[in-house]
């Protein structure tokens, strides 16, 4: 006999751990199960035999998921699957039970068969965490980190409903801003396209008749000259222009370009704000709701790190860290580095001072999405009606670099 030593849940969520002695692991998986028992960690305790029937998986209390699953999952499939575990997991569903419910209901081939194998690690021993760690382009750092908050401190299918609040929360917002700038990306686009279309097709075609018509006006001459151009050159500018994205790409994908690009776009006027701002809403609700979970608070500020999305306010937030290392407070890193504003640093030092951190973050979440909103509306409405009247102005031009010529001979015949 073995001896091994296990870390399981009971059917109503609450954690327990001890040691079960079994012929090999398979057994004590069995025995587990029949106590009603979901283990998420069996390892053999040192010193004690352990069979090779096992397998050399078994000799470590490591299941290893040989392959993942193509194709593609969306956000709202990771949203959705989480809202569903967490409330299979309140109503005392044990955790393989669930997932095998999950992926019979799934639509999406590559969800479902990620599903099928994180039921199939948990039976074998491995906790949900370290199922979920095994899809790590579809689940986050963050997602696996409060996963596994919550089964060590037994409170899984609570904090599967704050993280799945969390995501809907970030899905709506996001669904809100893509909403906001669709009109005006789509004015902007139909207004190139139809420029384009004009100066490649319509005008060389027309380029004969207006030049015998002797001396042409000058805006008929730029014109012209801008047509003849994209007709002559048109497969080099092509090529430049791949080329040039292709090197933008390249240098977006290292360090110092992605570096700086995020360091751009928040010095950009007026939508530099904007970014901001959203950039630190998310701050704050994320380390609100990993607070909440029960992460303590620089575990908690070393997942934000890589979870804002911009490096340069990533690189604040690490100073933030290293400063908290020491003892500090929350509040006075964040007064001292200027990543919010005097009366949200307020408002933190408010909830460390009595114990309500997590809900004053979630307070200043709050705070900085409707401010995002505002501004985000606010430049919806402007930028609108400036597009319209840049790609009014181009076509205007161009219609009546075309007139010109008509009319001057209309005024010499009479």
């Amino acid at each position: 006999m073995s001896a091994f030593k296990y870390q399981a849940m009971q059917g109503n969520g609450a954690a327990v751990e001890g040691v079960i002695e079994a012929e090999d692991r398979r057994t004590a998986l069995r025995l587990l199960g029949q106590r009603g028992l979901f283990p998420s960690r069996l390892e053999p305790v040192r010193g004690t035999r352990v069979p090779e029937a096992a397998g050399a998986g078994a000799a470590t209390g490591v299941v290893v998921v040989e392959s993942r699953p193509g194709g593609r999952v969306r956000r709202k499939e990771i949203t959705a699957f989480t809202r569903k575990i967490s409330a299979l997991l309140g109503a005392a569903i044990p955790i393989p039970q669930a997932l095998d419910s999950l992926a019979e209901e799934e639509e999406n081939a590559a969800m479902r068969e990620a599903v099928t194998r994180m039921a199939a690690a948990v039976r074998k021993g491995i906790s949900l965490s370290g199922a979920l760690e095994e899809h790590p382009a579809m689940f986050s750092r963050l997602y696996i980190s409060m996963v596994r908050v919550g089964e060590e401190a037994g409170v899984l299918p609570k904090v599967m409903d704050d993280l799945a609040a969390l995501m809907e929360h970030e899905d709506e917002v996001r669904s809100e801003v893509v909403t906001a700038v669709a009109y005006p990306v789509f004015v902007l686009g139909f207004g190139l396209v139809t420029v384009v279309v004009l100066l490649t097709f319509v005008l060389p075609k027309l380029s004969g008749m207006l030049r015998d018509m002797g001396t042409l006006p000058l805006p008929t001459r730029i014109l012209l000259g801008v047509s003849g151009f994209f007709r002559d050159h048109w497969g080099l500018m092509l090529v430049a222009g791949l080329g040039l994205g292709f090197a933008l790409w390249r240098y977006l994908g290292t360090a110092a370009g992605a570096a700086a690009w995020d360091g751009w776009k928040l010095r950009l006027p007026l939508v530099g704000a904007v970014f901001r701002a959203s950039a630190l809403a998310r701050f704050a609700r994320t380390l609100g709701t990993l607070v909440r979970a029960g992460v303590s608070l620089l575990p908690s500020l070393r997942i934000v790190e890589e979870t804002i999305g911009n490096r340069v306010l990533s690189a604040q937030i690490a100073r933030v860290a290293e400063e908290t290392k020491g003892g500090d407070s929350l509040a006075t890193p964040l007064r001292k580095l200027g990543l919010f504003p005097r009366g949200v640093v307020q408002m933190v030092e408010v909830g460390e001072e009595t114990g309500r951190l997590d809900d004053m973050l979630l307070k200043v979440a709050e705070i900085q999405e409707r401010e995002t909103r505002g501004r985000t509306k606010t430049l919806v409405s402007l930028l609108a009606p400036v597009l319209i009247l840049v790609v009014g102005a181009l076509v205007g031009f161009m219609v009546i670099a075309l007139l010109l010529p008509i009319l001057n001979i209309s005024r010499t015949m009479r």
